[in-house]
Formats: structure tokens, sequence, C-alpha cells
């Protein structure tokens, strides 16, 4: 998912230097993989997700957009949304906040968050079409 960059001028970057000490190095090294955040994560399970749903249900989800939001701007009657579906705009919105902070894994671990965001992408594909989560995906569907 694309981010917004820094507001600051090229011109005024180029020209940073510390003490004259050079520009600043990667914090992890030159020898040190990149840290994954949780947005990383997140990001990259969603579009697995999609990608493992659209090859099962090509001609339903053709045009559909798949959207990634912080958090929903109005809370619903059953409380915060972890997912929007648009019908009419064949669009779908997921939360990722109230999907990674209002979840209750019972072993907080890597597969287990991915499954849990896995469970959702289902389950809102799911709402979209108007079948069970069960038929969208039915040997990776986890309900969390």
């Amino acid at each position: 998912m694309p981010r917004s960059g820094s507001r600051r001028s090229s011109a005024r970057l180029k020209s940073r230097d510390r003490h004259g000490r050079g520009i600043r190095g990667s914090v992890a090294g030159p020898h040190l993989p990149l840290l994954r955040t949780r947005l990383d994560l997140f990001d990259q399970t969603v579009a697995s997700a999609v990608d493992y749903v659209r090859d099962l249900w090509p001609d339903e989800l053709e045009g559909v957009r798949f959207e990634v939001a912080g958090v929903p701007r109005t809370v619903g009657r059953a409380g915060v949304d972890r997912w929007a579906v648009s019908r009419a705009e064949r669009r779908v919105v997921l939360y990722r906040l109230p999907i990674e902070r209002m979840a209750h894994l019972h072993k907080n671990d890597e597969w287990h968050r991915r499954s849990l965001i896995e469970s959702c992408v289902f389950r809102a594909v799911a709402e979209l079409l108007g079948r069970d989560p069960w038929d969208i995906a039915p040997e990776r569907y986890r309900h969390f």
C-alpha cells in the first residue's frame, strides 16, 4: 500500500548533513535485513488473501477494489466495524486498527495474526457476494 512521504523539499533533504559527518545511514546497517512492521505485515497479508480469493472467484470479484484504512469514520450500532462493503461501488475497505487491536487471540504470534486478517478478508468478501465465509475459501477460512 502506498504511503505518503515527507513534506520537506527535496533540496533541503539533499543538503542535510550532521556536523560534517555525511548523510545518515540505515539504523539496521548494510548487513542486516530491514525491520518488518505491523503495517507491512497487515498489507502483505491482505494482498495475499485478496489474490487467493480472486483466483477462486475471478468472475464475481472482477472490478472489486480492496482498500486498507486505519479506522472507520463512524461507530456502528454493534460497535466498531472491522470492514465496510459497498456493493454499489464494488469496494471493500478493511480497517487495520480495529482488526489488530480488538482481536482476542489465544496465542499472539505471527501465524494467528495472519489467520485473523485472512478471516476478515474472507468474511468481507462473503458479505460482498452474499455467501457464507466457508463457501469463499473452505480450506483457509478460520473464524477468530
